[in-house]
């Protein structure tokens, strides 16, 4: 299948690159090889996204590596061929895509390295391409890394529960609470850039970015354990926070508002085990990956099953990430797998119309009354 393609090793990470950074830099690279030349309409219709894993520090032969792939949008097809392939020395095992084109930082188990996309499109045999940063070295396994929606600031969140919140591309450090967590599972940058929200198992914390200060304290509640969190917009451009928790009956979804940081719902999804969770740039989808490989995406609106992809892998889901115009959805798994799914266009309703309802309703009444009185069974007044 043309949407599904396997690269050879374990996935762990996935986003897609920059559309200004396709434009500018892979295609033009690409437009000199082989037959010299790309149609303009054909390098218009595809976007790129980029995979990181592999085997880790062991001997089981498999390598560390990021690739590049191509997505062709016209055919909704993942390309087989990567267009870029750098073999690394660690698991990148968690990364961070800069926005506005400005290379790709990924967490190896004792350190985090910057990585510019042309390294990754033409790496130099027997150079060192990757570049360390100084301020994330020898800091441990770094769990979740983003950045937010400017690239103008860098936060890091390890294992041991440090959180680090850094300046970019400057490294001057912003943040530094070294028992934010017992571990930080996940961050998320709020749309405007003015929150920061840092996740651990059984606690969730709001940071001021500017105040470089805790303002706000969630707390999970009976069974729950947080999974991940993602910021988004909703229909009347107001933002949300939503926590993907893993409980007793199932997974979770709640909602937060964002300006008392009370809980305003949750929607429990019985018999899934959550292990990816990611919501679309336009807010309308939320997506989860769970432990048997299945892939849900429903509507953040009415938090019901747009489209349900069983066994979209082989085993459990590693990342989900959406495509920037939301029209489709990348997933990937330890068995080496990415699948490209579109989401389906479904035309919207608003329940039942009553009124409708109503004039059937009559018309039913009176088509009986006159059926009744042709054969006889009541008479006319």
């Amino acid at each position: 299948m043309a949407n599904t393609q396997t690269y050879g090793f374990p996935i762990f990470a996935a986003d897609w690159i920059p559309e200004e950074t396709v434009r500018s830099k892979i295609d033009k690279d690409k437009a000199n090889s082989e037959d010299g030349s790309e149609s303009s309409s054909t390098t218009s219709s595809r976007s790129c996204i980029v995979l990181a894993g592999g085997g880790g520090d062991g001997n089981s032969g498999i390598p560390n590596v990021i690739v590049i792939c191509r997505v062709d949008a016209e055919t909704n097809s993942l390309l087989e061929q990567p267009v870029g392939r750098l073999v690394v020395t660690r698991l990148p095992y968690r990364m961070a895509v800069h926005p506005r084109g400005g290379g790709l930082v990924c967490a190896l188990p004792e350190s985090c390295k910057r990585f510019d996309w042309e390294d990754i499109m033409r790496p130099r045999e027997g150079e060192e391409l990757e570049e360390v940063i100084n301020e994330l070295e020898d800091v441990g396994q770094q769990l979740a890394m983003a950045f937010n929606q400017e690239g103008s600031v860098l936060a890091a969140g390890g294992e041991d529960g440090t959180l680090r919140v850094f300046e970019w591309p400057s490294m001057k450090t912003l943040l530094n609470e070294s028992k934010a967590h017992t571990e930080v599972k996940n961050l998320t940058f709020s749309e405007s850039g003015k929150f920061l929200v840092s996740l651990g198992p059984q606690l969730c914390r709001v940071w001021d970015v500017n105040a470089s200060t805790a303002i706000a304290s969630l707390s999970k509640e009976k069974d729950e354990v947080f999974a991940s969190c993602r910021f988004s917009v909703d229909n009347a451009g107001d933002e949300v926070l939503y926590i993907a928790a893993k409980t007793g009956r199932g997974g979770s979804i709640i909602t937060w508002d964002t300006t008392s940081w009370k809980r305003k719902h949750s929607k429990l999804l019985k018999n899934y085990s959550i292990t990816a969770f990611n919501v679309s740039p336009d807010g309308k989808f939320l997506a989860f990956g769970t432990v048997e490989g299945d892939v849900l995406i429903i509507s953040s609106t009415k938090m019901k099953t747009h489209q349900y992809v069983k066994k979209a892998h082989l085993g459990l889901v590693t990342a989900l990430t959406f495509s920037p115009d939301s029209r489709c959805l990348v997933s990937v798994s330890f068995d080496s797998r990415a699948k490209l799914t579109v989401i389906e266009q479904k035309p919207e309703t608003n329940g039942i119309n009553w009124l409708v309802v109503f004039l059937l309703l009559v018309l039913l009444l009176v088509v009986s009354y006159d059926f009744l009185v042709v054969k006889g069974i009541i008479g006319k007044e």
